[in-house]
């Protein structure tokens, strides 16, 4: 039913919209929006979290987002490497010591078998990197999504929250080629051998791409 998919604001909006207020680990209210949209009621959704902006929520994955979780560290370089050499990433999480990267939906489908066909999971080259397990939530799946603002009790160090939070309504996300571009790269610091699917096909018009390279 049309209802279901009510995108009219609410008040957590009025929460959010402090411009002057935001950083790169902060939620806007456009970026609410777009979170909201994942789930089934986006509407309630928001008025869930206008009621407490600072818990965690859960979002379902396939139809806004993919996200392709993986330990910190090896997170870490993957987002090194899509900063300083590629195009960029999407909106990016922490959680229970592993990094949730969002990326295009689709991707939890393709990246498995395209990690597969760059042999990482079959012999040849597999021995050459340090390809740690993925794991990859896409249709059928929900992840943690961390708070839309920061609580005033100090968080766990183990919990959820942004490291690159969405701003705007339909952030650029990462395909799975990119994904695959990223993780052979992550994998491989000292070698400069490629992926064999190029990560740079036409930029769509208007799109954003989180490119945080020069705010660090």
């Amino acid at each position: 039913m049309t209802a279901s998919r009510d995108h009219a604001p609410t008040d957590i909006f009025r929460v959010l919209r402090n411009e002057g207020s935001h950083h790169t680990a902060e939620v806007t209210a456009a970026g609410a929006a777009w979170l909201a949209s994942a789930a089934a009621y986006p509407r309630s959704t928001l008025s869930l979290w206008e009621g407490r902006p600072s818990t965690p929520g859960v979002l379902p994955c396939g139809s806004v987002f993919d996200v392709v979780s993986v330990p910190a560290m090896f997170g870490r370089r993957m987002l090194d490497r899509l900063w300083t050499e590629g195009p960029g990433s999407g909106p990016v999480a922490t959680h229970r010591g592993r990094m949730l990267l969002f990326a295009s939906p689709g991707t939890a489908q393709r990246l498995p078998s395209l990690l597969q066909w760059e042999e990482w999971g079959g012999g040849g080259r597999e021995s050459e990197g340090t390809m740690p397990p993925l794991l990859c939530h896409g249709t059928g799946d929900a992840v943690t999504v961390p708070p839309l603002t920061a609580p005033h009790a100090p968080q766990s160090p183990s919990g959820p929250r942004w490291l690159v939070a969405p701003d705007v309504r339909h952030p650029w996300l990462p395909g799975p080629d990119v994904m695959l571009w990223a993780c052979v790269r992550a994998g491989r610091p000292g070698q400069v051998t490629e992926p064999r699917i190029s990560i740079f096909p036409p930029a769509e018009q208007d799109a954003k791409v989180y490119d945080v390279s020069r705010r660090r």
